[in-house]
């Protein structure tokens, strides 16, 4: 999946070089991509520069004016989500609203990075046709925000939203392991991992099939009482038990992942 031609003359930019960012622009550094990326600290920008990325200090929480020039790019990739339990993210379409307006006339490609987490739990299967109607704050400013920049005519929008992240760091079974009458069991799982989700925008850049809404989900959906009690068990952690019962739930799918990326996994 991280096969990819070389685009020795195109320069792709990172808004957000934190967990999945920074392997990101790794990756795309090996292939031989010219990469702009960014971070809050000062402290980071040498590491970036270390890792042959051009960096750029940008806080989003500021008020000053973005650097024109990180902008300046074939495609951006637009990487910093809300914070679901911050006061302030109401706020959050407010502080893309500086990114959307930084970005026209510069950049031809913007790729926002969402979350699935704009879908409700309504007891559905759905896909990248299904209409959202967020019930959380952050869902909310998430759908606001892909809004902001679809709407924008000066650069095409395309949207990928990420569904539950495992990977490096993110064992998910510390926040079950032991755990008893855990509710839900039946409930199937959303997820995603760290290697699929550079393998999609890899393939994105590769096919320039630009536009529109990517699912970034696994096909497979095992109940929470399967996934978190086989997780637990492979992290050598007690197991948890789980209530045998289907409350609230949501299946996420994803058919353009495999009809325009033409991308199985």
């Amino acid at each position: 999946m991280l096969f990819c031609k070389q685009m020795e003359n195109k320069t792709v930019g990172i808004l957000g070089c934190g967990w999945f960012g920074l392997p990101f622009a790794k990756t795309l550094v090996q292939l031989g991509y010219k990469v702009k990326g960014s971070t809050t600290s000062a402290e980071k920008l040498k590491d970036l520069a270390a890792l042959g990325i051009e960096p750029y200090q940008i806080n989003l929480n500021d008020n000053g004016e973005l650097p024109a020039e990180f902008f300046k790019v074939d495609a951006l990739f637009v990487n910093v989500p809300p914070r679901a339990k911050s006061e302030a993210v109401s706020t959050y379409p407010d502080k893309l609203r500086a990114v959307v307006k930084a970005a026209e006339g510069k950049v031809k490609q913007v790729v926002f990075i969402s979350s699935t987490g704009v879908f409700e739990d309504g007891n559905f299967k759905i896909d990248e046709n299904s209409k959202p109607q967020p019930d959380t704050d952050a869902g909310r400013a998430l759908l606001a925000a892909e809004e902001l920049c679809s709407k924008n005519e000066q650069f095409t929008t395309t949207i990928i939203r990420f569904a539950g992240l495992i990977g490096p760091g993110r064992n998910l079974a510390k926040f079950f392991t032991g755990r008893n009458g855990v509710p839900n069991g039946k409930a199937p799982v959303n997820l995603i991992a760290l290697q699929d989700c550079i393998g999609i925008c890899l393939r994105l850049l590769n096919t320039e099939a630009f536009g529109g809404i990517y699912h970034a989900v696994m096909p497979q959906h095992p109940s929470r009482n399967e996934f978190y009690t086989e997780l637990c068990k492979a992290s050598g952690m007690e197991k948890p038990i789980f209530k045998d019962e289907l409350l609230a739930w949501k299946e996420v799918n994803s058919v353009n992942v495999a009809n325009r990326l033409k991308l199985h996994f």
